[in-house]
């Protein structure tokens, strides 16, 4: 459950982080990125241990907010679910077919 939650606010940060501030920024790139405690980037930024974790809890509420409104993390998964279908049926059904396998390669680098 900690790893998905972690799996989570990391692809949430991806496509919401420029959002953030500096400081919402850096706590949370230290927090689940780099995998720092709470008393560590407390540390680092002479701050408590539970201002760190108001913060990082405002953070996450804020990212979960963005989500939920625009989608971005929601339609990216469901377009990669897509794309792997539409490969896996490619490549039963139309193993030939260059024109098609190319035109997938060009959606699945564009999706990044």
């Amino acid at each position: 459950m900690e790893l998905e939650k972690n799996n989570k606010m990391n692809a949430l940060f991806d496509f919401y982080g420029a959002l953030l501030t500096d400081k919402q920024k850096e706590y949370m790139q230290l927090y689940y990125a780099d995998d720092f405690s709470l008393g560590e980037i407390a540390e680092e930024f002479d701050v408590s241990r539970q201002a760190i974790y108001d913060n990082i809890k405002r953070t996450e509420k804020i990212l979960l907010e963005y989500e939920e409104k625009l989608h971005l993390l929601e339609n990216f998964v469901s377009l990669n679910r897509a794309i792997e279908a539409i490969e896996d049926y490619t490549e039963t059904a139309y193993k030939e077919d260059l024109t098609l396998q190319h035109l997938i390669t060009q959606l699945k680098n564009n999706k990044e």
